[in-house]
């Protein structure tokens, strides 16, 4: 039997789309809860939550597999599969952003996939203080603004025209996640996921890339796991 070994599952996306494909969803996980607490105790109520958790996952990925446009790392649809190795950790970011950040490449796409730390599997409760740091870190505005490095040394390349020009924004889009992936240390991890595209065009910087034709692909994942 083969069992996957969970890293990181965002329960916000997972709720999301679960209450897209069952609208009364959300209304029975309240009732269940409530039961849970007032009928069946604290030690069930407590014990439920990791079990429920990869249910609700099974069922989503399910329904995207079977309804949904999932493609993969080199030919991506709304959301991607994938199976490969990359590295991941905990970016350095300024401000109060926290960012986790799995990168990695095929021989035709250099992919990272980020979202909130908060995420990752036993990871303590975010702390109210530190709540306005993990909150929107999965939508592509806040992974952009903590995958840039202003420390780095610039890459080779022409830099893009300006920000106002959107092609340029585009431009200077890839080139952070083409970068930051290169910081990214320790060794690789064969890792399942499935994600959300939020970003995907020709990389910035061929000659840095050993081969034509490269993409760079950014997303947001449902679920990270690793695979022996």
């Amino acid at each position: 039997m083969s069992f996957r070994y969970y890293l990181y599952v965002s329960d916000a996306k997972v709720d999301m789309l679960l209450s897209q494909i069952d609208p009364g969803h959300q209304r029975r996980r309240a009732a269940e809860f409530s039961v849970n607490l007032t009928v069946v105790g604290v030690k069930r109520s407590v014990e439920n939550p990791g079990t429920d958790r990869l249910a609700r996952l099974e069922r989503v990925t399910r329904y995207l597999d079977e309804h949904a446009d999932v493609g993969s790392v080199d030919e991506p649809g709304q959301f991607f599969r994938g199976l490969l190795p990359m590295r991941w950790g905990i970016v350095p970011t300024t401000g109060e952003l926290s960012l986790v950040y799995f990168g990695g490449r095929t021989d035709d796409t250099i992919v990272g996939l980020g979202g909130s730390p908060f995420h990752l599997i036993g990871a303590a409760p975010a702390a109210e203080s530190t709540v306005r740091g993990l909150v929107g870190s999965s939508t592509m505005p806040a992974l952009l603004a903590g995958l840039v490095d202003e420390e780095a040394e610039p890459v080779a390349g022409p830099p893009p025209a300006g920000v106002d020009d959107p092609d340029a924004a585009e431009v200077a889009a890839l080139a952070s996640v083409h970068q930051a992936g290169t910081r990214l240390r320790g060794p690789t991890q064969n890792v399942e996921f499935i994600a959300k595209r939020l970003l995907h065009g020709p990389s910035p910087y061929p000659e840095l890339d050993g081969r034509p034709g490269m993409t760079v692909l950014l997303g947001s994942p449902l679920y990270v796991a690793l695979v022996d």
